[in-house]
């Protein structure tokens, strides 16, 4: 069992969870990511690592309310423990010197940047950070954000804050202004496709998490297979990390809506029956 020794809402329907699993922070890298599973009757779900503390045997998870896993998740509290977590899965970020590095999250993808961006900055490279939301409320960790780069530039997409824009506006301006040796980017599929459109434009080396329907994480179902390249991979063992001008973006919005209607019918029946409980979870 694994204990959750923090928890904080960050936005409705956004939760953050420090999860206490000493051998797993022992081992994890930037870009890797864990599988966990509830309980007995749930389900096993990846979520990428936002951050990790050695000293501490915690990891930090960073996870959107969508589907009747993550809601359940979501209901849990301080003190509570999970079932199964397991990792560190995938293939962690190649990290060196670059150069001149733009780190672009959108959404809950900042969570998963982060260690990237803190691991690129302490290798030595000029390491700028773009991070964006739909408004105000569903942004957050500026303030690590900051930290872990050289420069930190924030957008809106309604403009509650800062200023009103995609990141792929942001991206423009700094390329249009400056070299970029490399691009990091992670969130919404939409988003990272337009990140690859953009840059490679600029013909600016790009890589993409991918975040495919995934059930084992070993490889061995093949569930989360993407086309990168026209070659057939595994989002769980040959990334999470592709080079993102090689994806196939259509097939992978394809695939990731192929159990649409089993995942309403699930939540469904966890929302109706949590309705008949008398409370919210």
């Amino acid at each position: 069992m694994y204990r959750i020794v923090e928890k904080e809402v960050l936005a409705p329907t956004l939760d953050l969870f420090v999860v206490e699993a000493p051998k797993i922070a022992a081992k994890a890298r930037a870009g890797q990511f864990i599988i966990l599973r509830i309980d007995d009757l749930g389900e096993r779900i990846p979520l990428t690592i936002g951050d990790f503390d050695r000293e501490k045997g915690t990891i930090t998870l960073v996870f959107q309310e969508v589907g009747k896993t993550t809601k359940q998740l979501g209901a849990m509290k301080e003190g509570d423990s999970i079932l199964d977590f397991v990792g560190p899965l995938g293939e962690p970020t190649h990290i060196e010197k670059y150069g001149r590095v733009a780190m672009v999250g959108g959404g809950v993808g900042v969570a998963p940047v982060h260690p990237i961006a803190r691991a690129l900055k302490e290798a030595g490279n000029e390491v700028i950070g773009i991070i964006g939301a739909r408004t105000k409320d569903l942004l957050f960790w500026e303030d690590k954000m900051s930290k872990a780069c050289t420069e930190l530039l924030v957008t809106t997409d309604d403009g509650s804050y800062v200023r009103k824009g995609f990141v792929t506006d942001v991206l423009k301006e700094v390329m249009d202004a400056k070299k970029v040796d490399l691009v990091v980017a992670i969130g919404p599929q939409p988003m990272m496709r337009a990140v690859c459109n953009l840059t490679k434009e600029y013909g600016v080396k790009t890589v993409v998490s991918l975040n495919s329907t995934m059930v084992d994480g070993t490889g061995m179902c093949g569930c989360c297979r993407v086309t990168v390249g026209g070659k057939t991979k595994f989002a769980c063992v040959d990334g999470p990390d592709f080079d993102g001008h090689e994806v196939d973006f259509a097939e992978l919005a394809r695939r990731s809506g192929i159990y649409r209607e089993q995942e309403k019918d699930s939540l469904d029946r966890y929302t109706h029956k949590c309705q008949c409980q008398g409370g919210d979870h």
